[in-house]
């Protein structure tokens, strides 16, 4: 399919630099180009460099449209971004990085998981599930790997993508189609990119776009953003509940996890035998264990992969205990309503919270409520510091500490807690004024975590 062809591939991310790679094993022409350096592994460079790949810092010209036969765009590059737009206008294809993922697999199937939070538990959870299928399998999207490098994996056999997607990567689709869908939830996030909190859930929804009767999605019925999703739906509905039964879906019932579809009734596991902490797991529990049961796996492998599931790295992740004081890594709570389901999960008044990062100029009202009744102290670094320390007074929270630095924060929280009290770090902001991504956030904190162990500060 795209052997041979000109491709223009914008970003080098992750998603970017899995694109190239994949395209260049195809036989495909390829230009990588990024506005910033393009830093990747002298591996990856070799590898590109031998396929024939060009790596370019470089505006492309005027008439670049005339080099090229397909324009495939990271995530990070939104799709009304100036070249895009040029692209378009001159009659040159524009597609996201995860729809060419559906090109170079399109005889497999896919799982999708969406939502604005979640999003990376549930889709590793179902990652873990559905490996007790026959048919192969390999997880990418917004978690690990590209979608597109591992679509390529699958080498137009017939396989089974588990994906996390975006909005981001939902903005761009064309022909993406998953047999199996699962929107989480919705509030609002990514305003900075998308515009409006109408504009974001519409592209959410893009998810269940192109499915037809034979696919599935999946749906939480607590979320009023998201319930409303099955009056638009062509695919066959199947509704999740933390906190009440349902007559058809996946729900709790006297602590008990439930599966009922077509008149069929199981008993999936106990809530307690779950290791995943807050009410908010609970559901992306919910929602795992339907789209694997969906995509064939048997309740008695659901449960064997549900109760053995820790976690995934940044998300109410344990580090370590200091003084009776545990620490937790929550970098990946990037907007205030994720930062709230962490602080829920942990007793009132025991939270030494370290947030503040870059921010996403998003609604913070409902979360500094939250911090007053969870927190002992809150910890403010970052570009977000000031506007959160504003916002936090105004909502009575009080031992307010605003500092200078990361390092700081974490050193503040050491000196300021004290067993039974916990320190997590959940920023309720993205991390680009001080990282790369939550990820380096997220290690940089265990770091500096560990040498409090060792030193004994």
């Amino acid at each position: 399919m795209f052997k041979d062809k000109r491709i223009f591939v914008f970003g080098s991310g992750i998603s970017g630099l899995g694109a190239a790679k994949s395209l260049v094993c195809e036989g495909a022409r390829v230009t990588v180009y990024d506005e910033k350096k393009i830093n990747i592994s002298e591996e990856d460079r070799v590898f590109l460099s031998a396929g024939g790949a060009v790596l370019s810092n470089l505006l492309p010209a005027e008439d670049f449209h005339k080099e090229f036969d397909l324009v495939v765009l990271s995530p990070g590059v939104p799709i009304n971004h100036p070249i895009a737009n040029k692209a378009r206008e001159d009659g040159l294809e524009t597609i996201g990085e995860v729809e060419l993922a559906a090109r170079l697999a399109p005889d497999s199937k896919i799982i999708a998981i969406t939502g604005t939070n979640g999003k990376t538990t549930t889709t590793a959870l179902v990652a873990d599930m559905v490996k007790k299928l026959s048919v192969t399998s390999y997880l990418g999207g917004n978690i690990g790997q590209s979608l597109s490098l591992a679509a390529h994996k699958l080498s137009g056999g017939q396989g089974l993508l588990v994906a996390e997607i975006s909005s981001f990567q939902l903005e761009s689709i064309k022909l993406f189609r998953p047999h199996i869908a699962a929107i989480l939830n919705i509030t609002p996030d990514h305003l900075d990119r998308h515009g409006s909190f109408a504009d974001y859930a519409s592209i959410k929804a893009l998810v269940f776009k192109n499915q037809t009767r034979d696919d599935y999605l999946i749906l939480n019925n607590n979320d009023p953003n998201v319930r409303g999703f099955a009056d638009k739906a062509e695919a066959r509905v199947c509704f999740f509940d933390g906190s009440g039964e349902l007559s058809e879906g996946c729900f709790v019932r006297a602590g008990n996890m439930i599966m009922k579809w077509r008149d069929e009734e199981h008993t999936i596991c106990r809530v307690d035998e779950i290791s995943l902490l807050g009410a908010h797991n609970v559901e992306n529990a919910l929602a795992a264990c339907a789209a694997a049961f969906f995509a064939g796996v048997r309740f008695a492998d659901i449960r064997a992969a549900l109760t053995a599931f820790k976690g995934v790295e940044h998300r109410i992740e344990y580090t370590t205990t200091i003084k009776g004081v545990k620490y937790y890594n929550d970098s990946k709570a990037t907007n205030p309503e994720s930062a709230i389901k962490s602080l829920e999960a942990f007793a009132d008044k025991q939270v030494v919270l370290i947030a503040g990062g870059h921010d996403k100029m998003t609604d913070i009202t409902g979360f500094m409520r939250t911090v007053k009744k969870k927190t002992c102290a809150l910890i403010l670094s970052g570009h977000a510091r000031g506007r959160f320390e504003q916002a936090a007074r105004r909502q009575g929270v009080e031992n307010i500490i605003a500092v200078d630095s990361f390092e700081e924060a974490v050193h503040t929280a050491y000196q300021t807690a004290r067993a039974p009290q916990v320190v997590l770090l959940s920023p309720a902001c993205s991390s680009y004024d001080m990282f790369n991504n939550f990820e380096e956030r997220g290690r940089y904190f265990k770091k500096l975590a560990g040498e409090l162990t060792s030193a004994k500060v």
